[in-house]
């Protein structure tokens, strides 16, 4: 039998269970795929926990690389042996096989492996919306991305400087500074000694960054806003530390009619041709080597639970994987 994690409640890591499953036959549109690697991302702690709510019982995981295995009716854009990368809702992305309508798939390229492709399905294509879709980063300008040692955050600091901008990030250690600074930061800020609002005004000479990318939510909510420039874009993708307060209309106008958006990758990859497109510009950006993957983390899938509690402490750098 085919072993999968199940949750039945809400909760913390133990709520996690591995457990054999029942995969069946693809139906029409659907194939199944025998997976090498699954991807880890803090989205897996917010439906764990019942921040994002969900039926249950359920799986979880959003992301995984593998190889086909068989093909459902109707089925023509992939076969049996074809090696395939997704994110896809609902989860259930915890598993050695799964079923999934075809829709979701993308082709992997031979140069990409599963565990760089596992980890940069989620990741990667949101580095790419952000950057690319929700605020274009062009030539000359100063963004700020918090987290910048994260997962998202290595994808965002190495692809926005080889889009010639100038990368400020945020980090929650010296050792996640140096990384992020290997990884194309130009200025690091220790947040837990040095004041970031104050530091990213520093480093603009008082004009602020036309964008902040924000994972991390009520924590940084305010000093981002007051790190924007006139007409800058607060983009909140992600709620680490908690929900953003209530916006105020008056907040983003009284500081220079500021842009506040909350996008989600689903909504970025909803059209097929959207898909293909941003996946392309990702797998051509790994391929060229201006973006590296960064699997620093490896767990067995049955260890799921000791990889939430490092990611959920902090303890995490750059992408994780698990391994069926």
């Amino acid at each position: 039998m085919v072993k999968a994690i199940r949750i039945e409640r809400t909760g913390g890591p133990e709520v996690m269970q591995w457990v054999e499953v029942d995969v069946g036959a693809p139906g029409a549109g659907e194939v199944r795929i025998k997976q090498h690697a699954v991807g880890l991302n803090y989205i897996d702690v917010y439906f764990r926990t019942g921040h994002y709510p969900m039926s249950l019982p359920a799986g979880l995981g959003m992301e995984a690389a593998g190889v086909v295995t068989e093909v459902g009716a109707g089925v023509t854009r992939f076969k049996a042996g074809d090696r395939v990368a997704y994110v896809a809702r609902p989860p259930g992305a915890y598993a050695e096989e799964r079923v999934l309508p075809a829709d979701v798939l993308v082709k992997l390229p031979d140069s990409i492996g599963f565990d760089d492709a596992a980890s940069a399905m989620l990741q990667g294509l949101t580095a790419q919306y952000l950057l690319r879709r929700t605020f274009r980063v062009e030539p000359g300008q100063t963004i700020l991305i918090h987290a910048a040692a994260g997962g998202v955050g290595l994808f965002v600091c190495q692809w926005a400087k080889a889009l010639g901008a100038t990368v400020i990030g945020t980090v929650g250690s010296d050792e996640k500074a140096e990384l992020a600074k290997a990884h194309g930061c130009d200025y690091p800020i220790v947040y837990t000694r040095e004041n970031f609002t104050e530091r990213v005004k520093e480093i603009t000479n008082g004009a602020g960054v036309p964008v902040v990318y924000d994972s991390i939510g009520k924590d940084t909510y305010k000093g981002s806003l007051d790190c924007l420039a006139p007409l800058g874009y607060f983009v909140s993708f992600g709620s680490a530390s908690g929900p953003l307060p209530p916006i105020e209309a008056a907040e983003l106008s009284n500081r220079g009619s500021l842009f506040f958006t909350r996008p989600t990758l689903f909504s970025y990859i909803a059209k097929r041709d959207w898909l293909d497109t941003m996946a392309a510009e990702l797998f051509d950006v790994i391929g060229s080597g201006k973006v590296r993957t960064n699997v620093r983390q490896r767990y067995a899938l049955k260890d799921v639970a000791e990889a939430h509690r490092a990611l959920e402490g902090r303890k995490t750098t750059g992408s994780t994987v698990l391994i069926p």
